[in-house]
């Protein structure tokens, strides 16, 4: 069988695709006023994701059971990237404080990180938990390039890299060097590799990670120019697909092999990705001055990794392939909107 569509929000180059795009056939804008939105995350708890406004320097909380919107934080050192670790609590990327940092379950602040060898980082950018409780970072530019994002000022260390830090130690190693602009970074959901995004050279590198923490040199995944792709956010489902934020041209997804499957379609450019929803199959994606959503036929990877990939056992491959195909073309003649509010 082959499948070919771009009839609606999804832009389907794979039969792979057809179960993945197998969902929402439109997308909720869930917020729009801000100036530039990233790093959303869902938090279970309390069935809300917190998202940055990063050039208005304020982190936003959208709540899913009222669907309001509102300030959770103001003069929040302009925040990018955020996520959760082991035990619930929130761990952002404070991009124009040029730190890591974790809020309590009280509300306080504590600052996990700030420096590396003494000297100040450039900006952290993305981050993720790692099961056993490392904290894995970016450090690019753009945080010090102007003061649109954070504050314009030099660079102490003098590199792009990725970090990691023990939050018991506070020890701060770098363990990935070479980059342009490191972005987006996730683990694989056995958590046996890293992928990092390279904003300005197009590339998401794949590093494994080796039983002691540290990582290989490094292979290309994926290879783009800057024109089809700005890559960013980065998140795995839990069958191993990665789904990356890619600018202009949406929201990409690449099978394991590393194949570009299909792309979801955004008016505006995507920066950053997250799955939640009660049954983590609900797609939050940052979208220049917007936050949207939708729900997928995919499960995001388990929250804390190390558990492998899931396998279908239901029906076959080939039945849910049909039925995929069939509900798009469905959807392929009733001409519905793409976007929706």
């Amino acid at each position: 069988m082959s499948f070919k569509s771009s009839s609606s929000i999804y832009e389907i180059l794979d039969d792979r695709f057809l179960i993945p795009a197998n969902g929402d056939k439109r997308l909720e804008l869930l917020y729009d006023g801000a100036r530039w939105v990233e790093g959303p995350v869902y938090l279970p708890a309390w069935r809300q994701v917190i998202f940055s406004d990063v050039p208005n320097d304020r982190m936003m909380r959208w709540d899913e059971t009222t669907g309001a919107v509102g300030v959770f934080r103001a003069s929040a050192g302009n925040p990018n990237a955020h996520t959760i670790d082991r035990e619930g609590r929130l761990v952002s990327c404070e991009q124009g404080r040029r730190r890591i940092t974790r809020t309590e379950h009280d509300g306080s602040v504590t600052v996990l990180a700030d420096r590396f060898q003494g000297r100040r980082f450039n900006g952290p950018n993305d981050v993720v938990v790692r099961s056993d409780g490392s904290i894995w970072f970016t450090d690019p530019i753009f945080g010090i390039i102007s003061d649109y994002e954070g504050e314009r000022g030099e660079s102490e260390i003098g590199a792009s890299n990725v970090y990691r830090l023990d939050p018991a130690t506070r020890r701060v190693q770098a363990v990935a060097e070479g980059f342009g602009a490191p972005n987006g970074l996730c683990f694989s959901p056995d958590e046996k590799r890293l992928m990092v995004s390279d904003t300005l050279t197009g590339q998401i590198r794949d590093f494994d990670v080796r039983r002691d923490g540290k990582l290989s040199p490094g292979a290309v995944f994926t290879q783009s120019s800057l024109d089809e792709a700005q890559f960013d956010g980065l998140k795995f489902d839990d069958e191993g697909r990665l789904w990356a934020a890619a600018g202009r041209s949406g929201l990409h997804c690449y099978d394991p092999d590393g194949t570009l499957i299909g792309r979801i379609l955004f008016p505006t450019p995507v920066s950053n990705v997250a799955f939640g929803g009660a049954k983590n199959n609900r797609l939050f994606v940052s979208s220049a001055s917007s936050l949207y959503s939708l729900m997928v036929a995919v499960t995001g990877a388990p929250r804390f990794g190390g558990r492998g990939l899931t396998t279908r056992a239901r029906v076959s491959r080939e039945d849910e392939f049909a039925v995929a195909a069939i509900r798009l073309q469905m959807y392929a003649e009733t001409a519905e909107p793409r976007f929706g509010s």
